[in-house]
């Protein structure tokens, strides 16, 4: 189906409320024996390890909140690997390993409808986090194929965040194509869901990945701009609450570096400098991978206002701070868009001369 059908299909759901929250992940729980054999994956370069469960569901059993449980904890594990950069292609794989075990429990088992869309839910957010490690890739092809997946899975589950999920990562496939018309449509799906008019945090959400995509469309720069300030009113409102693992992300360190992308593509690099500098001031310790790709950021920034020494020196920070087998190209490839600019200036500034030389080893 094509994007513009699915965008009318949803839109045409959002505006009859079909699309509504049935389940919370949140539900009580209780001490329990686990008697699921676990298994290891190692990332070679740091030691690290990702223990999986390789399923205690025996065939044609009833599925229960247990296995819900279960399987929600190896999804946690996967995100917290994403988050410390363990490597791009190892955490999709688990996540379509995840997804899969998931699937295969449901064809061969019986379960009550709570536990079903449950299980749908947690399947389209596993898929989801696939997609993301995909772009994280450079891969929006790959991502794609991911989402589309995901999109049924959250529409068997019939909720409303699982969609918000799989349609905020359209928007950065679809950003990553530089299909920007087709981004901003995606992010009008995000703001229209009922769960954005409920919970401002994702209305927020929505409102700055709308801004980003308007930014990148010829005269549309006021509307960018009132699409980022209804994004921080809604931040503002937003209070804390028990929310799914994934959009923990989007905390004000998130809100700021989203910001500074929306600058960086109207042209103006100070403010996108300014705002991650205030990223990288209050990003939490773990979450390593996006401290390195907004420190290449910054790099950019300061590369393109002429500050040729300190964007050389962060260029190198940036790069150092990135785990080996992180994967992230997205990292790699806005280090290699500062390199260009450093290249273009044909500076002398030893400084300079030496980040290009030293760079020119792994572009």
């Amino acid at each position: 189906m094509a994007l513009t059908e699915r965008l009318a299909h949803v839109l045409a759901e959002v505006a009859f409320g079909v699309l509504h929250d049935l389940v919370k992940w949140f539900v009580p729980r209780k001490k329990e024996a686990d008697p699921v054999h676990r298994r290891t994956f190692l990332n070679a370069a740091s030691g690290s390890a990702i223990a999986l469960g390789t399923s205690g569901i025996s065939d044609h059993g009833r599925l229960g909140i247990s296995d819900v449980r279960r399987f929600h904890r190896d999804y946690v594990a996967i995100l917290r690997a994403d988050d410390a950069g363990r490597g791009s292609t190892r955490v999709e794989n688990l996540a379509v390993e995840l997804a899969s075990r998931i699937e295969s429990a449901l064809a061969v088992s019986t379960a009550s409808t709570r536990v079903r869309d449950m299980l749908h839910r947690l399947a389209a957010e596993v898929i989801s986090s696939a997609a993301f490690a995909s772009l994280d890739a450079s891969a929006p092809q790959r991502a794609r194929v991911h989402l589309d997946r995901a999109l049924t899975f959250a529409g068997l589950s019939q909720d409303s965040e699982a969609m918000f999920h799989v349609w905020n990562h359209m928007f950065l496939t679809s950003s990553m194509r530089e299909n920007h018309p087709e981004a901003v449509a995606g992010a009008e799906v995000m703001k229209r869901s009922s769960i954005a008019r409920r919970d401002p945090l994702y209305a927020s959400l929505g409102h700055v990945r709308t801004a980003n995509g308007l930014a990148r469309l010829p005269a549309r720069r006021s509307d960018a701009l009132r699409a980022l300030n209804d994004a921080e009113r809604a931040f503002a409102r937003a209070t804390e609450q028990q929310r799914p693992e994934w959009v923990s992300f989007y905390d004000s360190s998130e809100f700021d570096a989203l910001s500074s992308f929306m600058w960086t593509a109207l042209g103006d690099h100070g403010r996108a400098e300014y705002c991650l500098h205030r990223t990288l001031a209050s990003l939490p310790d773990g979450m390593v991978r996006n401290r390195a790709l907004y420190t290449a950021h910054l790099a950019l920034a300061q590369a393109r206002q002429g500050d040729l020494e300190l964007a050389s020196a962060t260029g190198r920070k940036a790069y150092v701070m990135l785990p080996s087998a992180s994967g992230s190209r997205r990292t790699t490839n806005t280090l290699v868009a500062t390199r260009n600019v450093l290249v273009a200036s044909r500076s002398k500034a030893p400084e300079v001369a030496e980040w290009i030389e030293e760079s020119a080893q792994w572009i």
